[in-house]
C-alpha cells in the first residue's frame, strides 16, 4: 500500500531549504510541506520555552495537513523540542519526528590537530543536549564553540556572498582557526547557505562538515523501517508555508530552491 501523505519540514526561516532539497533529491516522488516560522526567527535568540511553544504550534499545524513525518530542520529546535515533540506526538499518533544536529561525529573522526570547530547559535551552543552529544561522540577532539548571531539575519536577507557576509565569516572564522581548528562544524542549518564563503575564509586546509545530506539519509531510512514510502510514480509536490512577509519568501524561494512557487500563509 502507498502513502501519499507529504513530509513535513520546518525550520524558524529558510535554514531548512538544503535539508528539504536534500530529501526532494533522494525522494523525488515525495510530497513536501515547508513551513517557514518566520515571524518568530531566528530561534536562536529566543527562550527556550518559545522556541518549544513554536515548535508544538509548527507541529500542530503540520498534522493539520496530515503530514506522515516530520522533519525538524532547525539545529536549535531539534536541541530544544524534539523529546518532547516525540513524547506528545510520536507514540500518539505514529508520527515519526527526525531532528539535526551538529556534525560533531564526523569532525571528531576527521580531525588531525584533534580540534574541532563549532559555529552555531547561543542557544545550541549552550544546551544540554548540545552539552551531552559533544561528551557522547567527541572522544578526544577539543570543541571551541563559536556563537555566531549574525550570519542568520544574513542568510534571511539573502546576502550569502557580499561585504557584509565575508567579513561577518571572518568575524567568527578566523578565531577557531587561531586555535588549531581544522574541521568547521556548520552547527545551524542556516549556515550551509553559506558554506562557498566559510570555506573560502577558512581556507584550503580546513573542513567545512555541514548535516542535510545526513539528515535525508536518515528520513530515507525511517521511511523504509516504517513502512510509509510513496510508490506514486509521479514527481512529488513541494508546499511552501510561512507567517511572514510571503513577497521575501516567495524571493528567497526562487533564488535558493530555483522554482517560482506560491508561497502560502500559515
Amino acid at each position: 500500500m502507498t502513502d501519499s501523505r507529504p513530509i513535513g519540514v520546518f525550520d524558524s526561516g529558510i535554514g531548512g531549504l538544503p535539508i528539504a532539497k536534500k530529501i526532494r533529491e533522494l525522494l523525488p516522488n515525495e510530497n513536501l510541506i515547508y513551513v517557514a516560522d518566520t515571524h518568530y526567527a531566528p530561534y536562536g535568540e529566543k527562550s527556550e520555552d518559545t522556541i518549544l511553544q513554536r515548535s508544538l504550534a509548527v507541529t500542530d499545524f503540520l498534522r493539520s495537513q496530515d503530514v506522515k513525518a516530520i522533519v525538524v530542520a532547525c539545529n536549535t529546535a531539534t536541541m530544544v523540542s524534539i523529546k518532547t515533540l516525540r513524547a506528545e506526538y510520536g507514540e500518539k499518533y505514529d508520527l515519526p519526528f527526525i531532528g539535526v544536529e551538529p556534525g560533531v561525529k564526523p569532525a571528531a573522526i576527521h580531525t588531525k590537530t584533534g580540534v574541532i570547530g563549532v559555529l552555531a547559535t547561543e542557544k545550541t551552543l549552550t544546551s544540554h543536549a548540545f552539552d551531552a552529544l559533544a561528551k557522547r561522540v567527541a572522544g578526544n577532539a577539543h570543541m571551541e564553540i563559536q556563537p555566531s548571531p549574525k550570519l542568520v539575519r544574513l542568510v534571511e536577507n539573502l546576502q550569502l556572498d557580499d561585504d557584509a557576509a565575508v567579513k561577518a565569516v571572518e568575524e567568527y572564522v578566523h578565531p577557531l582557526i587561531e586555535k588549531d581548528a581544522d574541521t568547521i562544524i556548520l552547527g545551524c542549518t542556516h549556515f550551509a547557505h553559506l558554506a562557498p564563503v566559510i570555506e573560502k575564509v577558512a581556507g584550503d586546509k580546513v573542513s567545512v562538515i555541514s548535516t542535510e545530506l545526513a539528515v535525508a539519509k536518515e528520513v530515507v531510512r525511517r521511511l523504509k523501517v516504517e513502512n510509509l514510502l510513496t510508490t506514486q510514480p509521479d514527481f512529488g509536490t513541494t508546499e511552501f508555508f510561512s507567517n511572514g512577509d510571503l513577497a521575501l519568501f516567495q524571493q528567497q524561494i526562487q533564488y535558493l530552491w530555483g522554482i517560482d512557487a506560491q508561497a502560502q500563509r500559515f
